[in-house]
């Protein structure tokens, strides 16, 4: 299942953090990664076959597809997914209090020297009777990140990024960098 997942999002099937005990995930930590994967996939595969026609087509799948996907996921899971970052293009997408704390955590374990594919975030929660469950996994920045979200964009690319989002401030990264986090929040009284 791993050998599945695009190098894009590295939402690895891995360890949780080190302050977790070092038993088998609970069940929603598992279906939290299989939500993850399934919105990664997608979103993947569109954004790979418009790159093939343009970065504005890629721009543009980020902007329309990537929140329907997430939407579509969230609806079939009954999970609250999508991405986040400390640097958004999409305000929309700007992270919680609890996101903050998790791409807070990725940035501390990364600093350290941890290996991105074992990071996990997760917290657990009784607000009002319920329990809630969140989760984040970091998206790192590859090759193929920089096109949209590197430090030199081409001059096109720029004007299609200006042009959706004038606030962006997703740009200047480079291979390896923290891009943000793809997360998974569950409601266990909704939770299938």
């Amino acid at each position: 299942m791993r050998a599945l997942l695009p190098s894009i999002f590295v939402v690895a099937l891995s360890s949780m953090p080190p302050q977790a005990v070092a038993e088998e995930p609970a069940g929603w930590v598992l279906d939290s990664r299989a939500t993850a994967q399934q919105l990664a996939g997608r979103l993947i595969t569109e954004l790979t076959q418009a790159l093939a026609e343009s970065p504005a087509a890629a721009i543009r799948v980020c902007s329309e597809r990537a929140p329907a996907i997430a939407a579509e996921v969230s609806a079939a899971t009954g999970a609250t997914v999508g991405r986040t970052a400390a640097r958004v293009r999409n305000p929309a997408n700007a992270p919680t209090e609890w996101q903050q704390r998790g791409l807070e955590y990725f940035a501390t374990q990364l600093a350290a020297g941890a290996e991105p594919a074992s990071l996990e975030f997760t917290e657990t929660l009784v607000v009002d009777g319920h329990t809630l469950r969140r989760w984040m996994k970091p998206v790192m920045t590859a090759p193929l990140c920089l096109t949209c979200h590197g430090a030199a964009l081409a001059p096109e690319v720029a004007a299609a990024v200006g042009e959706r989002y004038p606030a962006d401030q997703a740009t200047g990264f480079a291979v390896g960098d923290l891009r943000g986090a793809v997360f998974v929040a569950w409601d266990e009284a909704a939770r299938p």
